[in-house]
């Protein structure tokens, strides 16, 4: 059976970089499936699966196919029980659906305060315009506006993170003494922000920076080969 996750990527398709798209490939290698990544441009999404959704990641699992990257790690979990979980429960799900939230309402909003311009950059041109036109409608601002408050942004994003860091106080990840899908979110945030900007924008020995050093490592480091 072979397994396909549509994700997004700018002009370089080895440089995919959307967050919920990274929240999958990482929950693949959880269950250690093996699958073919095809990264598409924004543009190009609608073309595949026969106009299957408007946005990725889009799984295709044999005759299965699933988008929303909670819907798909919740797929993934029914479809391959014996493989490790990725929630170890219901109570990890509803755990995981507390921390997507503070995901997109928090750390989303900081990182796109701080990566619209970038990610703009690496798009082709017809891409360039669909990106814009339909951030700057989501937003209310354009990117001008935005982008000149990076620096700010980025002296305001430690603080959104605070929620993660106090967790880290206590265990080493997010699912406790291994990662569970709850990480997998987070780190897709951080994953975004990193490849489109070059940079994490925090201390090294932050506790957020070690955490997310130690999710690069996962599976032989294959989301360290991105950069």
């Amino acid at each position: 059976m072979t397994t396909t996750l549509y994700t997004l990527c700018g002009t370089d398709p080895a440089r995919p970089f959307s967050p919920h798209c990274w929240k999958v490939v990482m929950a693949l290698h959880h269950k250690g499936l093996a699958f073919e990544e095809r990264p598409l441009a924004f543009t190009a999404i609608p073309s595949v699966e026969n106009g299957f959704s408007k946005t990725v990641p889009i799984l295709r699992d044999g005759q299965e196919l699933v988008s929303d990257s909670f819907r798909i790690a919740l797929y993934l979990e029914d479809a391959y029980p014996d493989a490790p979980s990725l929630f170890g429960g219901p109570g990890g799900v509803a755990a995981a659906r507390l921390i997507e939230g503070y995901s997109q309402h928090v750390v989303h909003t900081a990182i796109t305060r701080i990566a619209l311009i970038d990610i703009h950059d690496i798009l082709a041109p017809a891409d360039q315009a669909y990106f814009r036109k339909s951030r700057e409608e989501r937003l209310g601002r354009s990117f001008e506006e935005i982008a000149a408050g990076r620096e700010a942004a980025i002296a305001a994003l430690p603080a959104a993170l605070q929620p993660l860091r106090h967790m880290l106080a206590f265990q080493p990840f997010v699912g406790g003494a291994t990662p569970l899908f709850g990480d997998y979110i987070l780190f897709g945030a951080l994953q975004w922000l990193r490849i489109t900007t070059g940079a994490l924008h925090l201390p090294s020995d932050d506790p957020v920076s070690l955490w997310f050093d130690r999710c690069l490592g996962l599976y032989n480091g294959v989301a360290r080969q991105v950069a």
